[in-house]
């Protein structure tokens, strides 16, 4: 059996609270809709790449998005999506 028919587990530090995450979300989600950004693009294109450029420093969105690690950020976005549509 070669590597690629094996499984990877992965598992992602849990140092954040789920609700410290909505709350940076919401914080950060707001900031964008403030500055006239699509917040879900921005969200995404920061998610996707890594690139703090992507969160303005209004109301502190960039520095408070920066204290979450993406993984977490993505697995408490899969967790609420997928617990709204089973």
């Amino acid at each position: 059996m070669n590597s690629m028919d094996n499984t990877m587990k992965y598992t992602v530090p849990n140092e954040t609270s789920e609700s410290d995450v909505r709350e940076t979300l919401t914080e950060v989600y707001n900031a964008l809709q403030e500055k006239g950004y699509n917040p879900i693009t921005q969200i995404v294109g920061y998610l996707l790449s890594g690139d703090p450029a992507f969160i303005p420093r209004h109301n502190n969105a960039r520095s408070l998005i920066g204290k979450i690690e993406r993984d977490r950020l993505l697995e408490e976005l899969v967790k609420v999506y997928l617990s709204q549509n089973r």
